[in-house]
């Protein structure tokens, strides 16, 4: 019996349970919070770490541990995977300005992504990924918190960068103000779910003019007066408050707040020029991924950066018309960012401490295309990796001929790659034991960083990207 057989087994005796891509959406848990809690700014900002005594259950495992941040790029609705980075032309469909060009065995359409084409040395693109679900609200939400949504604990379920945030609050130092996790563009992401609202993500807009509300009309000196006198009216209510928990994280989000005020080094790291975001595309995609750099490069405590692209759901018109719309368009502005992104990483050596992962919810699909000149939702679909000490410059796994399917894992578990193993593909290339099962989860359930990796190590790392060839 083959990998892929024994793992279908296993799933179907262990199922991971999910709504069919047209299943009635409706409100969560998780998505009610966030509703109610978009209006408070400091809800995204530091506090204390957890309470001490979480029971942490885990087995022994060799980490990579190459990373000390992770930049994770969620390309929202889905890319064509066979019009980008699995390409496969079709005859008679593809435009042929797409230019696709054999650059050391790694086919690329340098038609709409040219700069990216100079960036393949430093990334590796693994082609055997095979999404759980082709539902893009569910799917989303899926490769965020590395589990089914609509399982158990799916509904309180952190982000990925939220168990980054908590594993890593342990090694900041004191002059390290900003949030562990930081999400720009990203508003309707996932947060930090069960956990303490300290390891949420602060969402962010780029503004040339930074985060707002960190300067007061009235001056430093009178805002500094009036914090005073704020905590001397209210520090008995809320430093171990009789009234439960949401008073003390109250106070947390406004002490963590107040330290971003007036703070010349948050300045610098999120103001920016008007040259710098031409350079990067003059879009809100291309000053995220300026920001992404900016502000990993100033070392303030930020560790998980999720930047979030939408518009990759065409359904209708994929290839626009006369060279404009559709994958020309967001083509290019994912080709500017990404490729100044990785460029500046590099030369500032940040890159090799980084890991930069790119990837849709699933793919789209193949061949000819819909009668609306669209494509529409497939499983089969690609991640990409750059950065943290990988080998670039090569694909890891193959699909058939079309692209339709996974022809070669290329990974030593020798079956498509989940949403599963590229949670504990991040986790173990930032030191953290994909195994790890917290017992501080409301339900007293466990809470498993990877779900079945500890019990049955149905999921794990995707080691081949660190081996080179």
């Amino acid at each position: 019996m083959s990998p892929q057989d024994k793992f279908q087994r296993f799933v179907a005796q262990h199922p991971h349970p999910r709504r069919p891509f047209y299943a009635r959406q409706h409100f969560t848990r998780r998505q009610l919070f966030n509703i109610f809690g978009a209006g408070v700014t400091a809800t995204c900002m530091i506090g204390k770490p957890a309470p001490a005594g979480v029971v942490i259950d885990s087995r022994p495992v060799t980490m990579q541990n190459k990373a000390k941040n992770v930049i994770f790029i969620l390309m929202a609705g889905a890319p064509s995977h066979i019009d980008t980075f699995d390409f496969k032309e079709v005859n008679g469909v593809t435009p042929t300005n797409f230019n696709p060009t054999n650059i050391n065995g790694i086919v690329w359409p340098t038609g709409i992504m040219p700069k990216l084409a100079e960036q393949l040395p430093n990334m590796a693109i693994v082609r055997s990924v095979q999404a759980w679900a082709t539902g893009h609200s569910i799917s989303q939400n899926w490769v965020q918190i590395g589990r089914n949504p609509s399982g158990a604990l799916g509904d309180i379920a952190p982000n990925i960068g939220s168990i980054v945030a908590v594993e890593k609050y342990g090694e900041r130092l004191p002059n390290q103000v900003l949030p562990t996790f930081i999400g720009l563009n990203s508003g309707g992401g996932v947060g930090g779910g069960y956990l303490p609202a300290t390891y949420g993500p602060m969402q962010l807009s780029p503004s040339a003019a930074g985060i707002p509300d960190t300067t007061n009309v009235d001056g430093a000196a009178r805002m500094n007066g009036r914090f005073q006198l704020l905590s001397q009216l209210d520090s008995p209510l809320r430093i171990d408050s009789p009234y439960g928990k949401a008073l003390q994280d109250f106070a947390d989000f406004d002490t963590s707040a107040k330290s971003l005020m007036y703070n010349p080094d948050v300045a610098k790291a999120f103001n920016y020029s008007t040259a710098d975001s031409m350079r990067y595309g003059n879009n809100t995609f291309g000053n995220a991924c300026l920001l992404a750099g900016k502000v990993m490069g100033a070392n303030l405590g930020t560790r998980y950066i999720q930047i979030t692209l939408g518009g990759w759901d065409m359904h209708v018109n994929v290839y626009g018309t006369n060279g404009k719309g559709g994958l020309y368009t967001l083509g290019k502005t994912f080709d500017d960012g990404v490729s100044a992104l990785l460029t500046d990483l590099k030369a500032s050596g940040e890159l090799d401490q980084t890991l930069v992962v790119m990837m849709g919810e699933f793919g789209r699909t193949v061949g000819k295309l819909t009668a609306t000149a669209g494509r529409d939702h497939l499983q089969q679909q690609f991640v990409a990796f750059a950065g943290a000490g990988i080998g670039g410059g090569r694909a890891i796994g193959t699909t058939v001929a079309d692209g339709s399917a996974t022809d070669d894992p290329g990974w030593s578990r020798a079956r498509n790659v989940k949403p599963e193993d590229i949670e504990a593909t991040i986790y173990s290339a930032m030191g953290i034991n994909w195994t790890n099962v917290r017992y501080d989860d409301p339900f007293g359930r466990g809470f498993e960083y990877v779900p079945f990796a500890n019990s049955s190590d149905l999921y794990g790392p995707i080691d081949e990207l660190w081996k080179m060839l």
